[in-house]
């Protein structure tokens, strides 16, 4: 079962809400429409956060999202390497802070962060925000106002964290980038997430295909190091995060929760003892019969059948989630 997600800062909400106050929600929905609009088009940060306004926005609207997405890929990362309990993070692309403010709702033990953004507009809210709050690691943080794609980042922290950050680099630039990331920041974990697009998927396999062959140890979500075996598809999960009442109104939305869908890798310096052998790329189809599950597998991707008269087994497949890890079962449990 997929764990239990951490929830934003109830200090940092607080502060966002303050900020609020006296600002038009009719302009901030159009200014959130036009970031939708941006991203839907790849639209730098550069083009898209032009002053506060749309930094709230974007607060609003996609920090929740991007929250929500690094949680869940973090604490898969905290099954994988329950021995590790980080006490520095880099947050590259790190908009106002969401991938740290993750990290730190996982692991207590952060008490040094520096977050690295080309959006001077994001680093000053993101530093507000957190003086605001509270927020004992970020009111601490080293903000660096600078640009990975075309500069190597000075990060030495055991966790660097690369959140709907690539996704901006040009093609041209994608690989180099990745790269000089890896190299740089000398990080003995350093994860990725994208959105779960078919355009990011592809970029990302490159790019896991490039650091696997500069010697990265792929952690997840793949139980295997070989080419992706999905053909005419690609992989993303999924997590369900709640709205706020702005966050629906600023995005014209009639449900109260919305799902972000996204990508990601987690890679290491030294390898990590795998203790599964498959992963659920797609959700579970419970019928009568019993549990079909989609699986990506040491063997490539394979569809599997649990029988609901094995009630043991069943029992403990049908609690499974898209994105759950296990040990691969036979196309057919007798």
């Amino acid at each position: 079962m997929t764990p239990g997600q951490p929830h934003m800062p109830a200090a940092l909400l607080q502060a966002l809400t303050k900020r609020l106050e006296g600002r038009s929600r009719q302009e901030l929905r159009s200014r959130a429409q036009a970031l939708s609009s941006g991203y839907r088009l790849h639209a730098t940060t550069a083009a898209t956060i032009r002053d506060e306004s749309d930094a709230l926005s974007y607060a609003l609207t996609r920090m929740p999202a991007t929250f929500a997405a690094v949680a869940h890929v973090l604490t898969r990362l905290a099954e994988i390497r329950p021995d590790f309990a980080p006490v520095s993070i880099g947050d590259v692309g790190c908009g106002l802070g969401a991938a740290t403010y993750a990290a730190q709702a996982i692991w207590p033990s952060l008490d040094r962060a520096l977050l690295l953004d080309r959006s001077a507009v994001f680093l000053k809210l993101a530093g507000e925000l957190a003086q605001e709050s509270g927020a004992s690691l970020l009111g601490q943080a080293q903000f660096l106002n600078r640009d990975f794609v075309t500069s190597a980042p000075n990060i030495q922290a055991e966790l660097v964290v690369v959140s709907y950050a690539l996704t901006e680099a040009p093609e041209s630039a994608l690989i180099e980038s990745a790269e000089r990331l890896w190299a740089s920041t000398g990080a003995e974990i350093f994860v990725i997430v994208e959105p779960g697009t078919s355009r990011d998927y592809a970029r990302l396999m490159r790019v896991r295909a490039h650091l696997l062959l500069k010697g990265a140890q792929l952690l997840a979500p793949c139980p295997h190091e070989a080419a992706c075996p999905l053909i005419g598809d690609w992989c993303h999960f999924t997590t369900r995060l709640s709205r706020s009442k702005d966050h629906q109104f600023l995005k014209e939305a009639r449900t109260p929760f919305e799902d972000e869908k996204f990508s990601y890798l987690i890679l290491g310096r030294q390898p990590a003892a795998r203790t599964f052998s498959a992963r659920l790329i797609g959700p579970p189809q419970i019928g009568k019969a019993g549990v079909y599950m989609r699986l990506c597998t040491t063997s490539g991707i394979e569809e599997t059948f649990t029988a609901r008269r094995d009630k043991a087994l069943y029992k403990e497949m049908r609690r499974k989630e898209w994105g759950d890890p296990l040990v691969a079962q036979s196309k057919e449990t007798e």
